[in-house]
């Protein structure tokens, strides 16, 4: 590497800048220092050291198949004229190109029924896009039927809003439409957040069956479905037709790029039932974020439009199939792992367990999601989820799922794979 001073005068740049962005560098293992030698870039095999942490726990996916892309992006993006343009408000809904853009991508990668570009939102992420169509669905204080093991960031939107959540019982294809009608009829409640296409934390996936009885049982008693389809984009082959196919006229359809080109772009999509709802949801944007954000959006409609987010994904996918094969290699019959794709992977077990789990490898340095993050209801559900796509490497997910294991087998698990 240069000399600090050297490259200061380069970059046009202060010295001490320099000096802080060199000792950084260092302190994450990404240069090496020799007195009387100079700084030189430290060896890949050595860059991440043997004891920094492992996040089983972010549900990404592989993010090397975007990143190596965001040069060139970047580059074409530089040469645009118009790109400041992408600075100020746009409408509520987002710019009609990125709607647009959303829209392909949804005909690409999921099957989604009464798909029009017209009554797509573009949002700050699948988060605000939930939080929005809850916001026009729920009052404080109302019920949303859930799975019984659910989405991190459902759980702290309705603590944050005051909802509450009531879980229905799972089975291996996901949400069990007997339960969903027996608790609908306890509850009184016209809201149920489903997600059936690996399903999160269990990776479980609705056949065609489960999901026309699911829409009937909505429609039987008058329940409006928010349905995450966000990892529809790993589903090996052509996608199940979402829930919304099945039940258009109460569906709110939320997905987002995150798990495929990468959570910092912040671009999700919500696809409203109808017209009138459309508004409202506009409404709420204008009054929440009063634009969604364009940048992040702008290099997702770039992506989809070359074609490049079809590369990424395929990219992505394959990756997750070679990290699912590590699971089931090191992890053998403990874990479920569910059907086709899914970048997450279950470990059901009693919750005093999965609790003691989740405590002995994070001694080790591995970072498990816990069931008191996902469980709404831990009579009927309870395990560990362990996401497969957040490590940059093939290395750091064998480390850590054999850190797992072995923790594992210091525990006593009686019958745990028949824990449902």
């Amino acid at each position: 590497m240069p000399t600090h001073r050297a490259l200061a005068y380069d970059l046009k740049l202060g010295l001490g800048t320099v000096t802080r962005a060199y000792r950084e560098a260092e302190a994450r293992g990404l240069l090496t220092s020799h007195v009387g030698r100079g700084t030189f870039v430290a060896d890949a095999a050595l860059a991440r050291s043997p004891n920094a942490p492992i996040y089983l726990s972010h549900n990404l996916g592989p993010v090397g198949p975007a990143a190596s892309r965001l040069n060139d992006v970047f580059a074409r993006l530089a040469k645009r004229r118009d790109l400041a343009d992408e600075l100020g408000y746009a409408p509520p809904a987002g710019p009609e190109a990125h709607r647009h853009a959303g829209a392909a991508w949804l005909g690409r990668t999921a099957s989604v029924g009464n798909l029009d570009w017209a009554r797509l939102l573009v949002c700050g992420g699948a988060q605000q896009a939930m939080a929005m169509a809850f916001q026009i669905l729920c009052r404080p204080g109302d019920v949303i039927l859930t799975e019984a093991a659910t989405f991190v960031g459902t759980k702290l939107l309705a603590e944050q809003m005051g909802y509450r959540l009531h879980g229905v019982a799972l089975d291996d294809q996901g949400m069990r439409p007997d339960s969903l009608a027996d608790v609908a009829k306890k509850t009184g409640a016209r809201v149920a957040y489903i997600v059936p296409t690996f399903q999160n934390p269990t990776g479980r996936i609705m056949g065609l069956r489960r999901r026309e009885e699911i829409a009937h049982v909505a429609r039987a008693h008058g329940i409006d479905i928010v349905e995450d389809d966000i990892y529809a984009p790993f589903a090996a082959g052509p996608a199940h037709p979402s829930l919304s196919t099945f039940a258009p006229e109460r569906t709110f359809y939320v997905t987002s790029v995150s798990k495929v080109l990468g959570p910092g772009l912040r671009a999700g999509y919500l696809l409203a039932p109808d017209d009138a709802r459309f508004e409202s949801l506009s409404r709420v944007a204008r009054a929440i974020s009063y634009s969604p954000p364009a940048l992040g959006s702008l290099i997702a409609t770039l992506w989809i439009n070359d074609g490049t987010a079809d590369q990424i994904r395929d990219e992505a996918r394959a990756e997750i199939v070679a990290r699912r094969s590590l699971a089931a290699r090191i992890l053998g019959d403990a874990v479920e792992m569910g059907r086709d794709n899914s970048p997450h992977v279950w470990l059901p077990m009693p919750e005093l367990d999965a609790e003691r789990l989740a405590a002995a490898t994070a001694r080790e340095g591995v970072q498990v999601t816990p069931p008191t993050a996902m469980i709404t209801d831990s009579v009927l559900i309870s395990g560990v989820r362990l996401c497969l796509g957040a490590c940059e490497d093939r290395a750091g997910i064998e480390r850590g799922l054999s850190i797992v294991a072995a923790s594992l087998r210091k525990q006593t698990l009686p019958n745990a794979m028949n824990v449902i």
